[in-house]
């Protein structure tokens, strides 16, 4: 079964997320396919520029709690967006949770209706964003992002603009979407990518200093008794044991 939709228009390559069952959530399998089709359109030279999406409610509901990827497998997905020779744009109009906010801040721009909303969901299931924060610190408000890390509390699209974690939103996303891509098509492809690399050299920077620490973090932190009891307590729809 295709994870990841593919089509293309006037040098658009829009990759969706197609796993709505499962709430986009990021299996191993779905990091696996949406790395090979990014690399794909990196090497393809008649892609300006990828945009990635996805089908049903929810843009991706973060790590998939049953097929989850090897820390290491996201980290290297998260920087591929971030090192593509291309502008990644997400299209979101759906509910944005934990690991899909890594996908958002490691996209050069990010797009949302009003419909969607955002949350750091690690704590509440005993882990932390320790992965995902790689392309998020250097691109967010601290403030902002110390709330909602630490307490797990949505995000509408107002206070996900404010604090950088997406670009722009409005009622109709393509409306909103169709001057930006107007925009990357009329830039010269060499410059679009000499552009991107100004523009994220501080995030690879991050990567570089702290991509090893952070997957052994990550790591550590699923393999515990608190991410057991959970991740145990989400599944069965319950509060886990620290709850008071």
């Amino acid at each position: 079964m295709t994870l990841i939709g593919r089509t293309r228009a006037r040098g658009v390559e829009t990759l969706t997320l197609d796993a709505p069952q499962r709430r986009n959530a990021l299996s191993a399998a779905l990091v696996g396919e949406l790395a090979g089709a990014l690399a794909d359109a990196g090497r393809d030279t008649g892609v300006r520029a990828v945009v990635l999406t996805h089908t049903g409610t929810t843009f991706s509901a973060g790590a998939d709690l049953r097929d989850p990827p090897a820390p290491d497998a996201l980290v290297g997905l998260l920087r591929q967006i971030v090192e593509l020779p291309r502008p990644v744009v997400a299209r979101v109009t759906g509910h944005v949770r934990a690991g899909g906010l890594g996908l958002l801040g490691a996209c050069d721009i990010a797009v949302a209706s009003h419909a969607a909303t955002f949350a750091f969901t690690e704590v509440r299931i005993g882990v932390a964003p320790a992965v995902i924060s790689l392309p998020l610190l250097p691109r967010t408000d601290p403030r902002v992002l110390a709330r909602h890390c630490l307490t797990g509390e949505r995000l509408d699209t107002g206070e996900a603009a404010r604090a950088g974690l997406i670009t722009a939103a409005g009622e109709d996303v393509d409306e909103v979407l169709a001057p930006i891509l107007d925009g990357l098509r009329r830039s010269a492809p060499e410059a679009l990518a000499e552009t991107k690399r100004l523009l994220t050299a501080r995030v690879l920077e991050t990567f570089d200093r702290d991509a090893a620490a952070l997957t052994a973090l990550s790591a550590r932190l699923f393999a515990s008794a608190h991410a057991r009891e959970g991740m145990t307590a989400f599944l069965e729809r319950r509060d886990p044991e620290w709850v008071v």
